[in-house]
């Protein structure tokens, strides 16, 4: 079990953005959440399935203009887009988020599936095996929608890709923490992205233990991380990260193993119960998901918390499940000012084995 609770000088999230299946930018996540609206709609592509959950009308090229990107892949162009957002937000956002002292980084599971399995099948199928477009291969690479995110925005300073499926976003979250802990960078642009393609689609249809779930979903959320001001009134604090625990399945015991991540977190973080306010959990399919829903239920037994687990309304998200979960609780701290001050739960469970919560301190 690895701990990553926070002490003096915890970060802060001072802004954020998203594109999700509600559209592209914060207001468009915030108001799907709170009409608690279904974004389920039918494919016109063959797959396992007939339904998802896609950013409506996304095409890379529309949104983010033909230079550039003739051959960028989705992925890459949801976690740009978003990127994009949170820096165009607000003049302070542009200011603090770019430069020498910016870091990025993003969650992912393998980055695009789909041009994996493209890049490889034209090596198969053209009349030589290099006969392949080269500028297609850096799609292939996990970290391609992070590189290419810090080359629009100018994000001088370091760059990661953390593969963590759905706790990613958890993962990306303590990563970057222990980068302004250790003056490594002076503001981190943290997140996480998944894509929808016909390629995930039909490995999440063979990976899984074949108990139905929620349609695969997709995009990207990102949050402005950086160290708390003290008096700088300029800085918007939206919540202050008390916490993250990530943790390993032993034996199977999923349960018990999340059971630990949470009790440790709460433990470190000097957190009671009663002040959690609101919990999202990933609402992860499976064996995995009733485990996590189980372990949530007994542990905030009598405790009045508002449950903004999103699966059934954005489907099930991959990597970027975590990072929607975290927009949530923000989205539930700015239309219910009687939580400011209490806490937000974020849980993860992952059929990989990954298990992880984090703890925020909502304004």
């Amino acid at each position: 079990m690895t701990t990553t609770a926070t002490g003096a000088g915890r970060p802060v999230i001072t802004a954020w953005s998203a594109v999700s299946p509600f559209g592209i930018g914060r207001t468009a996540f915030a108001e799907g959440a709170r009409e608690r609206r279904s974004t389920v709609s039918a494919l016109a592509e063959a797959g396992p399935r007939d339904d998802a959950c896609t950013v409506p009308g996304f095409e890379v090229r529309a949104v983010l203009g033909k230079k550039g990107t003739r051959s960028m892949d989705r992925v890459t162009g949801l976690a740009v887009t978003a990127v994009g957002a949170l820096l165009d937000d607000t003049e302070r956002s542009r200011a603090v988020g770019t430069g020498e002292g910016a870091a990025l980084a993003l969650g992912t599971t393998t980055g695009s599936a789909q041009s994996m399995m493209d890049f490889t099948r034209d090596s198969l199928t053209g009349e030589q095996p290099f006969f392949v477009d080269p500028a297609r291969f850096p799609n292939t690479v996990m970290n391609c929608a992070a590189g290419q995110s810090a080359i629009w925005y100018q994000l001088k300073g370091p760059n990661t890709t953390i593969a963590g499926g759905r706790a990613a976003g958890l993962h990306a979250l303590n990563y970057s923490r222990r980068l302004l802990a250790a003056g490594r960078a002076q503001t981190v642009l943290c997140g996480a992205a998944e894509e929808y393609s016909t390629a995930r689609a039909w490995l999440e249809h063979h990976s899984g233990d074949g108990a139905p779930g929620a349609p695969l979903g997709e995009g990207c959320a990102v949050f402005l991380v950086e160290p708390a001001a003290g008096e700088d009134g300029d800085q918007p604090v939206l919540a202050e990260i008390l916490a993250v625990e990530l943790g390993v399945v032993l034996r199977d015991d999923v349960a018990g193993s999340l059971t630990a991540c949470l009790r440790g977190a709460l433990r470190r973080s000097g957190v009671d119960l009663a002040e959690i306010a609101a919990v999202a959990r990933s609402g992860a399919p499976g064996a995995e998901g009733d485990a996590e829903a189980a372990v949530v239920g007994e542990l905030l037994a009598g405790v009045d918390a508002a449950d903004l687990t999103q699966v059934a309304l954005i489907g099930d998200t991959g990597a970027a499940s975590a990072a929607f979960q975290t927009a949530a609780l923000l989205v539930h701290a700015e239309d219910d000012r009687t939580v400011a001050g209490k806490v937000g739960l974020v849980t993860s469970v992952d059929r990989t084995g990954t298990v992880g919560c984090a703890l925020l301190r909502l304004r």
